[in-house]
Order: structure tokens, then sequence, then C-alpha cells
């Protein structure tokens, strides 16, 4: 089994806007489907709560890692962390990169989330089977939110 999921998408919009989308913590949550409480700030951590019709009930938290304008903007985060009941505090988290590059129709995003291998043996393969479809959701919903 792999370490990571990759994903890539070319937007028809310029870096500078998908930038925007990616770290301004309004527009991030608009289509990302989350509530955010604080603005990404490197080294700090962003709390919230999820949105997305059937998870509103869960919270949302990342640790931003860098914001290098306008090409590399990552956060560390546990992934398919959904029990309510469970503190996944002692759990290494995923890294989350996004990387910006200009292309002819706009911007080229690749995702990727890697770090899977220190996910606990007994969640892992379905945190990746989730958040797997989850970036292609994802991918959909930066897209619709760029383009339109």
């Amino acid at each position: 089994m792999s370490d990571r999921i990759e994903k890539r998408i070319a937007l028809r919009a310029p870096v500078e806007r998908v930038w925007r989308a990616l770290t301004d913590p309004v527009e991030f949550g608009q289509w990302f489907r989350v509530k955010l409480d604080d603005p990404f700030v490197p080294g700090q951590a962003v709390r919230g709560h999820i949105t997305h019709p059937g998870y509103e009930h869960l919270k949302w938290e990342a640790t931003v890692v860098a914001m290098e304008a306008p090409r590399l903007f990552s956060f560390t985060w546990h992934p398919y962390a959904v029990d309510p009941q469970v503190d996944y505090g002692a759990e290494t988290p995923t890294l989350v990169e996004f990387r910006l590059t200009p292309a002819p129709e706009g911007t080229a995003l690749t995702i990727v989330e890697s770090g899977f291998d220190a996910v606990p043996a007994h969640r892992r393969e379905e945190a990746m089977r989730m958040n797997d479809g989850g970036w292609t959701q994802q991918t959909g919903n930066i897209r619709a939110h760029v383009e339109s």
C-alpha cells in the first residue's frame, strides 16, 4: 500500500486566484466545507467545524506548516478523524501539500497527502480510502469555486 494520495487538476484560473482560495480562511471554508475560527498562520493550529452535510458534528483542526506564496501551502492533520469519542492527538498526523504552478490554462494544482504509514494500522486503510475519495471531491469543489 502506498504512503500517499496524489491528485492533480488543471484550473482555468490564475495562480493568484487559486492561492487566495487555498489560503483565505473564508474562501477555503466555502469550497472545503468547513467554518474556520482562525486564520492560516505558519506554525499555528487552525480550528473550526465541518459544514459538509452529515459531518457537521465534527471539529476540524490542522496545523499550518508552510505558506510560500503563491506556490506552496501545507498543513498537518489527522486523516479521517471522524469519531468524536476518539482522541487522535497521540497519532502522528499526515502532511497535506497544495502546490501551484502556472499552466497554459491557468493553474496546475497538485494535492499530496503523505505519511499514512504512521497512521495506526487498525485505521490506516480506511483513512486512505476515505481521504482519497475526499480529495477527489475537493478537487471538484475548488474547481467550481475558482472557475465560477
